[in-house]
């Protein structure tokens, strides 16, 4: 019987070896995601990660690893490889797979479900997902609604549609782009366990490529990344200036594209925005669907501040928020899902750690410096831009003596919200308005007041402007 602990010492030796014949990036990409799976009375079973993988390995290096194990230890008879995780050897272990590398060993489509490993699985190559980052805890706005539709198509698709081929997304830091990486990835191979999917940053492609140049070994780089059903490349904005990564991803892009193979790309701006890339890639990124996230309005932050909240009191027995916290944190830290979820962390450790009761006057003390952070002055002129954008009306025509119905609600409605939201006086307010005298702003004032009460409408649009310009 061969033991573990001297089959575990063996393979580590193999291992050193073989990496010295092959390179450093072969080695990377082949042997280091072996593991040492089972031992039995004279065979050694390694897993792979997945069945490419598994296969590759067997056809290519298996004669040789067995033979240094003979080497090692005459005991063994055989060398086999298993899909990590799946328990059945897809190349038999036996000395008939690693003497015959053209043999098609037999082989078993891979499944996964959401409680696995954080560490995927899949039919392409392994890489790191957060169970997190799944549809079902995205939570949707107005601002990100059409990239979180257009990435469910995407990871629903059984291929590709040109419509949506290549489907980029991109906006600041914190508002999803990563979150929806990764959900399409997830479902992709939930529902398409087939299909090779293939998740990694765009700064992971360049050091791999670069890796596979130093050490000779870029058809194997090229071989990996053609071969996949699905690829996403986040953060892509990386990649701007490096000419020969630029190069490399141009051809892999015309390969997936010409194979009806999906590409999904994020990156911090738009295509025509990004720097130092080249233009036929730019030309490249806008032929399928380019999906803008905005920035977080006060619906979509009070939701996903529930949705965290919702997680923190699961998980914390006894925590409770006072009503009106959670509008609190969402009114007054007007920024990303990122920054949201660290106030809540911090509400909730105060909470738990501290024994203190979640209340708005906590909120305000603990969050006092996020707050400050977002607290602002707005200015006559800002109330004034936004008032004519929304009516879709010229500012001067607004600030002009005219009194078209079209132009003196929405410029009563700027004078409106001049008073409520900032410290102005009346005449400092009229004097912005073309010299007007403090009784007509204080009529302005009076009449959205009173029209607030009896137009629904009207009560909406001043609403809406309220919260674009105090959150």
């Amino acid at each position: 019987m061969i033991e573990r602990a001297r089959a575990e010492e063996t393979w580590n030796e193999i291992r050193a070896t073989v990496r010295v014949e092959i390179g450093e990036a072969s080695y990377q990409s082949w042997i280091g995601v072996l593991s040492l799976e089972s031992v039995d009375r004279d065979s050694v079973n390694l897993a792979a990660p997945n069945r490419f993988i598994c296969e590759r390995v067997s056809g290519r290096f298996g004669q040789r690893l067995q033979e240094l194990w003979r080497a090692q230890d005459n005991r063994v008879k055989s060398v086999g490889f298993v899909v990590k995780n799946m328990g059945d050897a897809i190349t038999p272990a036996n000395t008939e797979s690693a003497a015959n590398p053209s043999a098609k060993p037999k082989s078993r489509r891979l499944s996964l479900s959401a409680d696995d490993s954080e560490t995927m699985t899949h039919e392409a190559t392994t890489y790191t997902l957060d169970k997190r980052y799944q549809f079902d805890s995205f939570v949707v706005g107005k601002s990100n609604e059409l990239a979180n539709a257009a990435a469910r198509r995407v990871a629903e698709a059984q291929t590709a549609a040109a419509s949506y081929n290549p489907l980029f997304l991109y906006g600041g830091v914190g508002l999803g782009k990563t979150h929806l990486m990764h959900a399409i990835a997830w479902e992709a191979q939930q529902l398409h366990p087939e299909k090779r999917v293939m998740y990694l940053t765009a700064e992971k492609f360049m050091h791999r490529f670069v890796s596979a140049l130093r050490y000779k070994d870029v058809f194997a780089f090229k071989q990996e990344f053609r071969s996949v059903d699905m690829l996403l490349l986040d953060d892509f904005q990386f990649i701007g200036g490096k000419d020969s990564t630029q190069e490399e991803f141009f051809h892999t892009f015309n390969t997936l594209i010409d194979a009806n193979r999906q590409i999904v790309i994020s990156a911090d701006r738009s295509p025509n925005d990004l720097e130092n890339v080249e233009e036929r890639i730019k030309s490249r990124l806008n032929w399928g669907l380019v999906a803008d996230i905005g920035p977080t309005d006060y619906e979509l932050r009070l939701g996903i501040l529930q949705s965290k909240a919702e997680d923190a009191i699961a998980l914390n027995q006894g925590l409770t928020f006072e009503p009106k916290v959670l509008e609190f944190v969402a009114h007054r830290v007007a920024s990303n899902a990122r920054v949201l979820e660290g106030a809540l962390n911090r509400l909730v450790a105060q909470a738990t750690l501290v024994g203190r009761k979640v209340t708005v006057d906590m909120a305000q003390e603990t969050l006092g410096d996020l707050v400050r952070a977002f607290d602002r002055r707005l200015t006559i002129d800002e109330i004034q831009r936004k008032v004519a954008e929304h009516f879709n009306v010229r500012l001067s025509d607004m600030l002009s003596p005219r009194r078209a119905r079209a132009i003196a609600r929405p410029r009563q409605i700027a004078m409106y919200l001049c008073k409520e939201l900032t410290d102005k006086s009346l005449p400092d307010i009229g004097r912005k308005f073309g010299g007007r005298d403090h009784t007509t702003i204080m009529h302005g004032v009076k009449r959205i007041s009173q029209l607030s009460d009896e137009d629904p409408a009207l009560r909406e649009d001043v609403a809406v402007l309220r919260r674009s310009l105090e959150y």
